[in-house]
């Protein structure tokens, strides 16, 4: 047993040049799951932007809103965020709703445009209102908008 000791004593140790391999084995195969998620997401958003731009808003759809405004409204609320999407598939990116610009439905597309169509033919005559925003600046930037619906009664 002692011999075994006294190898381990007496082993060279593992070279320098050695651990930095590994280190930069480590980091290679951590920039390989980073990009695998990337393009994992890159794909995601792909699919959300070809399916948002070239179908139709569904049932479903109609049906989530439906059940965010009577969620919002057993919450006491008078207004609730009903559909969100990239401010990236805005013709615009997202910059007219970002300042406020009154022509901003003129840059929306896709289903967005169609649920803004379905709010002036259905929700506006009805007494609601409808004001879109960014909700978030990733990286200082526009990030997704977001659709709110308000039936709150007009201020005297």
């Amino acid at each position: 047993m002692p011999d075994n000791k006294d190898d381990l004593v007496n082993a060279s140790p593992v070279s320098a040049q050695d651990l930095r391999k590994q280190m930069l084995q480590r980091e290679m195969e951590e920039m390989d799951k980073e990009q695998r998620l990337r393009a994992i997401e890159e794909q995601k958003h792909a699919d959300f932007a070809a399916d948002f731009l070239k179908k139709h808003v569904t049932e479903d759809e109609i049906a989530m809103v439906r059940r965010l405004v009577a969620n919002a409204v057993k919450a006491g609320k008078f207004e609730a965020m009903v559909y969100s999407f990239p401010s990236d598939l805005c013709s615009d990116s997202g910059r007219a709703i970002n300042s406020g610009d009154r022509d901003w439905p003129n840059t929306l597309q896709g289903k967005a445009k169609e649920f803004f169509e379905r709010y002036q033919t259905f929700g506006k005559p009805n007494g609601y209102k409808l004001k879109a925003m960014i909700i978030n600046f990733p990286g200082g930037v526009p990030g997704d908008v977001g659709f709110f619906l308000n039936w709150a009664p007009d201020k005297a």
